[in-house]
């Protein structure tokens, strides 16, 4: 169990410090909470493929893998532009 909490990413574990403007922003902004969401998700389904739940080629980790950043890096973008206005 202790494997698959090393494995998750969660975004108030990612950004401790923005986690008032993570809630104010997934209660005020619609595409902030669905990119929120599939944020999530998408880190759901790379633990379920590391863990061999739900097997996966290299491709398709690899392809997981890099939307999980995307989206990381698009919320972050969000967040500190939520933080300075």
């Amino acid at each position: 169990m202790s494997q698959a909490l090393d494995l998750h990413h969660p975004l108030v574990l990612e950004f401790p410090g923005l986690r008032d403007a993570i809630h104010k922003l997934k209660m005020e902004d619609a595409h902030f909470r669905r990119l929120f969401d599939e944020y999530h998700e998408v880190d759901r389904a790379v633990v379920r493929i590391e863990e061999e739940i739900d097997p996966a080629g290299d491709a398709r980790i690899a392809e997981v893998k890099h939307r999980r950043a995307h989206l990381k890096d698009e919320l972050y973008r969000q967040l500190v532009a939520a933080r300075a206005a």
